[in-house]
């Protein structure tokens, strides 16, 4: 699932995430929507825009992909996107932090939500074709503003969890890094590279884990016999802000 290798130039100043090539950046205003804009763009701005938002509490960002295989398989780009994101954190967590991913989109830090993933893909594509763009979705909390630190266990932020002062423009540089990183190792050695990298941070995984061609999500219990399969298609077809950890393009965290 290669980059389309066009790029346009872009000059940077020092609160824009410094993107790899080939990713190009569309930055929005604090009230932007990266995930809506994302999607409205795709078609025209193409592979490796990744639209940010500009706000110092929440890393808010969209990439758009353009896929090469049918809708769906094609849809497993979301698995990389969640490992990338988890990833991202891992990179500047301290010693210990447990970071895990709640199915399919959750992420949290010691147990805390802090934020998550979704995808978006072209309305009435058919699962047969080769969708013309799909857009990840990611945001992640940094600080906090609503709330005490400490007095939600459910909820977290960077600055709580002592990333010290990792930000949002520190979150979504290192989602690229990593995010390029998964889909050229897909593209050269397939897809199992960036399944066990989501699958090793999969909170309640049991003995058997396993990630289908179409994406779904394939578990067998400790000592069980009977395979529970979850449809990943239809999970990131609901809004289902409450597991997901995103709802309207803001963590349920954030509320």
């Amino acid at each position: 699932m290669p980059f389309d290798t066009a790029t346009r130039a872009l000059r940077l100043t020092s609160d824009e995430p410094r993107l790899p090539p080939p990713f190009t950046l569309v930055r929005l205003r604090e009230w932007g929507d990266a995930f809506a804009h994302a999607q409205r763009i795709a078609a025209e701005a193409g592979a490796g825009t990744l639209v940010h938002v500009g706000r110092f509490d929440v890393a808010e960002f969209a990439l758009v992909l353009e896929p090469e295989e049918r809708l769906a398989t094609a849809r497993r780009a979301f698995y990389a996107g969640m490992a990338s994101l988890a990833d991202a954190l891992a990179a500047y967590a301290p010693p210990e932090t447990v970071i895990e991913i709640g199915w399919p989109g959750a992420l949290t830090v010691n147990l805390g939500l802090i934020g998550g993933g979704r995808l978006a893909w072209p309305e009435g594509a058919a699962e047969t074709d080769v969708p013309e763009w799909l857009v990840f979705g990611g945001i992640i909390r940094t600080a906090s503003l609503d709330h005490e630190p400490g007095l939600d266990p459910d909820v977290t932020a960077l600055a709580e969890e002592g990333f010290g002062e990792t930000g949002a423009v520190d979150v979504v540089a290192s989602f690229a890094r990593n995010m390029m990183l998964h889909l050229d190792a897909w593209q050269s050695v397939g897809f199992d590279a960036a399944a066990q990298s989501y699958l090793r941070r999969l909170a309640g995984a049991g003995e058997l884990t396993a990630i289908a061609e179409n994406g779904d999500l394939l578990l067998r219990g400790l000592g069980g016999n009977d395979i529970e399969r979850r449809e990943l298609r239809a999970a990131l077809a609901r809004d289902d802000g409450n597991r997901s950890g995103l709802s309207g393009g803001r963590t349920e965290a954030m509320k």
